[in-house]
């Protein structure tokens, strides 16, 4: 079996009597989209900060492209490919579309923030952006303000700044939020041919979204993974349909 291009392997967390992450181990391999689904409260952001650099675990190791990233934070992981969007937007919002794109070519870089103004000019960067913004539909829409954006078109921009690193993985949280049917139809469409660029580690809710695209599922409950595997075998295991899917699953 072709080696993993991210794993984690026993991560624990605890924030006080807590425990956010309970013995978690995962992994993700080349071309497949693999969700992680659970209820509210589950674990799911607490993880997904660790396997990003975001958070320290208390215990355990994650491991990227066969290396131990445990101890490096956002900035190294994001700089050897790990390609993140968030629950939670961390846009620009007074920046233009393009601005922000550019802002995620030059932290690929590596190069300091504090000259992001003077390197809005260069050519090379600018074209990494703009191809970004061109593959999620926004290149039209570059020299506009992002917080003129609807809710679907910021979602949009966070998988380009995301598309600007060359990614080897991406670790999407919750990308179908507040998009309605016809914009998640239009993600998933996108999301299932960016698989065979990078695969995916996908925090969703949207069901729907997560049974077309998921090739294994992890159900976080209670902060233990208490299945993973299949579409089919996810739906029809009886502790994943009392603890989360419900019985119309």
């Amino acid at each position: 079996m072709t080696d993993p291009v991210l794993y984690v392997r026993n991560i624990t967390k605890s924030f006080g009597a807590l425990k956010a992450s309970d013995d978690v181990s995962l992994d993700l391999r080349p071309g497949e989209i693999h969700a992680l689904i659970g209820p509210n409260g589950a674990g799911k952001s607490t993880l997904i900060q660790q396997i990003s650099g975001g958070l320290q675990p208390d215990s355990g190791t994650v491991h990227f492209l066969g290396q131990d990233v445990t101890a490096l934070g956002t900035a190294q992981r994001a700089r050897m490919g790990l390609g993140r969007t968030f629950q939670i937007s961390a846009l620009a919002m007074e920046d233009t579309v393009l601005q922000n794109a550019m802002l995620g070519a030059l932290g690929a870089s590596g190069r300091p923030f504090r000259f992001f103004r003077p390197v809005l000019q260069e050519k090379a960067l600018r074209q990494v952006a703009e191809t970004a913004l061109d593959r999620v539909g926004l290149l039209d829409h570059a020299a506009i303000r992002t917080s003129d954006l609807s809710h679907g078109q910021r979602r949009q921009l966070e998988v380009a700044v995301a598309l600007t690193l060359s990614p080897r993985a991406f670790i999407m949280d919750e990308p179908m939020a507040g998009l309605g049917a016809s914009g998640s139809r239009r993600l998933t469409a996108f999301l299932d041919e960016l698989r065979h660029e990078a695969p995916i580690l996908l925090v969703e809710h949207d069901m729907d979204a997560v049974f077309a695209l998921a090739d294994r599922i992890s159900v976080l409950v209670y902060g233990k993974v208490i299945a993973t595997g299949s579409v089919d075998e996810i739906r029809n295991h009886a502790e994943v349909r009392r603890a989360y899917l419900g019985e119309d699953a």
